[in-house]
């Protein structure tokens, strides 16, 4: 039975990511389905749970230096640390050799770093985590706890209940193409 908790600073949610554990969490845009994002067992659960094939989800850090680690490289970071932090997904190139061992064919990734005070602590705790949105791909993004287990129900670990988030948007997506940021989903941040 999967773990409802009212925060994330409680030290066993830490304990369980860090174990593989995957589940819904506020993140700074929408509530995500989330899992530590250089553990290849949770990272491949969270991608059966959602049903999706070629499309990455992001990976939110709380700083640059947290994504250079994952060995994406920081000349890449450069050119759109303006934009962090806050909830604006980069879309940067992938390689495999990277410490993320992600089933991609498309060789890039979104990255992020976030504005969120909450979901920063449990990122420092945890390092950088792979996310993507709490719903199925096609549907509504869950808004409540209770929308996202009437979705995923037991199959996840654990949620953490960040009240209803209706009125946020999920983060802009951008890519820089010779110097300009091109915008390839509009969302919470306007460019």
């Amino acid at each position: 039975m999967a773990i409802i908790f009212g925060s994330m600073a409680d030290d066993k949610l830490v304990s369980l990511l860090q174990n593989g554990a995957v589940g819904v969490l506020p993140t700074d845009t929408v509530y995500g389905l989330v899992c530590i994002a250089s553990n290849p067992v949770a990272v491949n659960r969270l991608y059966g749970l959602k049903n999706r094939e070629n499309k990455p989800g992001t990976i939110i850090a709380t700083n640059i230096n947290q994504i250079v680690d994952l060995g994406i490289k920081k000349r890449y970071l450069k050119a759109v640390e303006q934009f962090w932090p806050g909830p604006v997904s980069v879309i940067v190139p992938y390689n495999t050799n990277n410490s993320i061992k992600l089933d991609l064919t498309m060789g890039t990734i979104p990255v992020r770093v976030t504005s969120d005070a909450r979901l920063q602590q449990l990122l420092e705790k945890t390092g950088p985590l792979l996310t993507t949105s709490a719903n199925y791909p096609g549907k509504p993004t869950a808004n409540t706890i209770q929308e996202a287990q009437k979705i995923f129900g037991d199959k996840v670990d654990f949620y953490v209940n960040g009240g209803n988030l209706e009125d946020r948007q999920p983060s802009t997506i951008i890519r820089i193409v010779d110097d300009a940021a091109e915008v390839l989903r509009p969302g919470a941040v306007k460019l």
